[in-house]
Parts: C-alpha cells; structure tokens; sequence
C-alpha cells in the first residue's frame, strides 16, 4: 500500500533560510486485523452501548468496520446481575427501561465477549464523582485574549471528593453531547497523586474546558461532564490522548495503546484491542451571554 508523504526540510544558512519539497512513496504493510472494543458503563439512567470494530491498514481514511456476530454481557458481580447486550445500528447496546441504570457507584463489573478468536473478558470498578457547582464564563475581546480570539471562555467549578485518591475524565463539549470540545484528564482535580485532596479542581483544568482558538460565542452552550475511572483506565486514556497527539519533530513511533480485555484462554493466540470502563458522571451546562 502507497502513500504520497510531504517532507519538508528547513536548511538554515546565514543569509536566512529556504524550504525544499520531496515527494515519497511509502510502502506501508496492512499488517494483521484485530478487533477492538470500545465499551463503557455508567450510572446514567438509559440505554448502554459497547462498540466493536476491526482496525484498519494506516493509510486506510474509512471508517472502522463494526463487528456484528459477538456475544457480548455484562455482569455486575456485587449485585450478581447480567446483562445481555445485543447488536443494532452498528453498536451493542442494553436499555434497562425509562429512568433506570445498570451503573451503580462501588459495584464491580464484567465484560464477557465471545468472538471467533476466543472468549475474552475484562472487569472494572465504578468510582464516585464529584458534583459540578457551577460554570462562569468571561467575555474577552480580541485584544483582551491571550489567543488573540474573541468569545466566551467558560470554567466549573468543582471540588475533589476527599478521603481517597480519585481519577477524574474531563470532557467538555459545544451545544450537544456529539461536538467534542476538549478532554482533560486528572487525579484529586489536579495532574499528580498525593498532591491534593478535597480541594478545588486546579485553575489550569477548571480553565482548560474552553478551546483558546474557538472561544464560545453568543447563545452557544458549554456542557461539561465529569466522569470517575479507575487508575488503570485512566492510564489507558492517558496513554490514548499521548497517542492522538504524537507528532512533529520529536514524535514517537505509534504502537497500540495496552487493553484490559484478555483471552480467557492463557494459552490462545487469539487477542483483541481497546478497553472496557465504568464511570459515575456528573454534568452541567451553561448558554453563553453578556
């Protein structure tokens, strides 16, 4: 498989500076497919959804295929409940009922995924979360942004649940829950452990639910969403956000992020890729005026 690469090499000389362009064909294999998981539970009341799909070759721009003919349940094992997920749409989903939720904070829970490859599994807690008290929002002129752009730059407020040690997903979002605004991830509403506890989320993060080059304007809405994970899973997310990221000068090789899904049988060849969480979340919102 070919690809047309730009390379762009900057030669500095002491009169200044020129750029030249090549043009490359890069021989990229397709390498082996894998399927990936895709799978969160939550507290909140309504239908859950796990998604599976293969991965694709790199230089591949399609979507993902789904995976339509698993066995997927889950099981919470504190309350020894199953469910059983069932394909639609392109996702496999659960719908309790109007105002119930399969979600509850302290409870353990099991994926179980039967696959031509194997049965695979994976298990995780769900946490608590913090209430968001408030969002404010500041209005600045251009002169007046640091990032020279005129808008609203939204902050919540909330506070670190004290007592333990707590890993946050911060996401916020633009009008609906499908425009993605920024993610931010957090331990005890700061970067580090045993840095805080049952105080404020940091001034950075509380901040950072605003994007710098596309402020809010007029009449817009910021949703932020609080979510609870486990340490591992926000490894794994932490690692996932290293990888969309990775480029420039000193990018690293791209590999895949490690799963919490695992064969059943230890001795099976047969993996998958992706990761099965729980999260309590916490919401709220606000329309941006003068």
């Amino acid at each position: 498989m070919k690809r047309n690469l730009t390379a762009i090499a900057l030669l500095f000389v002491a009169a200044g500076f020129t750029a030249c362009e090549d043009t490359i064909d890069l021989d990229v294999p397709n390498g082996k497919t894998f399927t990936v998981v895709d799978g969160w539970i939550t507290d909140v009341p309504g239908k859950q959804q796990i998604r599976l799909t293969t991965t694709v070759p790199y230089t591949n721009q399609g979507t993902a295929p789904a995976v339509s003919d698993a066995k997927i349940t889950v099981t919470d094992i504190t309350a020894n409940k199953t469910y059983n997920f069932t394909y639609a749409n392109g996702v496999y989903s659960y719908d309790p009922g109007a105002g119930q939720k399969i979600g509850e904070v302290g409870h353990v829970y099991k994926m179980r995924l039967e696959l031509k490859e194997g049965v695979f599994e994976a298990t995780d807690t769900l946490k608590r979360v913090p209430l968001i008290d408030s969002i404010a929002a500041d209005f600045k002129t251009k002169e007046e942004a640091i990032s020279g752009k005129e808008g609203f730059f939204a902050r919540f407020y909330a506070k670190d649940l004290a007592g333990a040690t707590d890993w946050y997903w911060v996401r916020s979002y633009r009008n609906t829950m499908q425009s993605r605004v920024e993610d931010i991830f957090t331990i005890d509403g700061s970067y580090a452990e045993d840095v805080a506890d049952g105080l404020n989320f940091i001034q950075p993060i509380a901040e950072g639910i605003t994007d710098y080059d596309k402020p809010f304007q007029e009449g817009e809405k910021v949703i932020v969403r609080i979510a609870s994970v486990t340490k591992r899973s926000h490894a794994f997310l932490d690692q996932v956000q290293q990888q969309i990221d990775n480029g420039g000068l000193f990018a690293k090789i791209l590999e895949n992020v490690p799963t919490n899904v695992l064969n059943t049988d230890k001795n099976a060849k047969g993996r998958v890729l992706g990761w099965f969480g729980t999260s309590a979340v916490s919401f709220k919102e606000k329309t941006m005026h003068k």
